[in-house]
């Protein structure tokens, strides 16, 4: 198999399984924390898309969809592309105000589409290309960068799951 049928697989995976996890949720369900300091599921959702988004646009040397494409003003947040969730204080996380599930799985698919599209144009060489980031040795490379994003969606994907777990028990799992 291809390693890029294999990151493709990875990719595709997600927002079918944070679909699974949204559906049939309420309002109050999609903003529960269950204590004060933990994350919701649509803050969950909404910074696994961030990050992806932030990362892949930085790796293109592009525009995020997140200001390009008008997703911030969806999510009522500011055109801020420094606006991903990392650092967000509980507060931050207690404020934050999802819009329609729809729209969150809207920018998930299409974050999702650009890393694939941008990856099927990598040759494996482009996988070897050091990372400009210092604050990392070894040096991280495009292809460490790429499961690096991967990652993160999972286990944000795996924690809004439990979350929705944690609120419904576990009868709602039928994936």
């Amino acid at each position: 198999m291809d390693w890029k049928n294999i990151l493709e697989d990875g990719f595709n995976r997600i927002p079918a399984f944070v679909e699974h996890v949204l559906s049939g949720l309420s309002r109050e369900d999609i903003t529960w924390q269950p204590k004060p300091d933990s994350n919701s599921i649509g803050w969950l959702v909404w910074h696994l898309t961030r990050q992806q988004d932030a990362q892949v646009a930085a790796l293109m040397g592009e525009d995020q969809l997140w200001t390009r494409d008008g997703w911030h003003q969806k999510f009522d947040r500011p055109a801020d592309p420094e606006d991903i969730g990392f650092g967000d204080t509980p507060e931050d996380v207690a404020a934050f105000k999802p819009p329609e599930t729809e729209v969150m799985m809207d920018y998930l698919k299409a974050a999702g589409q650009r890393t694939i599209g941008y990856f099927r144009g990598l040759s494996a060489k482009d996988l070897d290309r050091e990372l400009d980031e210092p604050q990392y040795q070894p040096l991280p490379k495009v292809g460490v960068r790429l499961i690096s994003i991967l990652d993160d969606c999972i286990i944000h994907a795996g924690q809004a799951a439990y979350i929705r777990g944690l609120r419904q028990g576990k009868g709602w799992q039928k994936y």
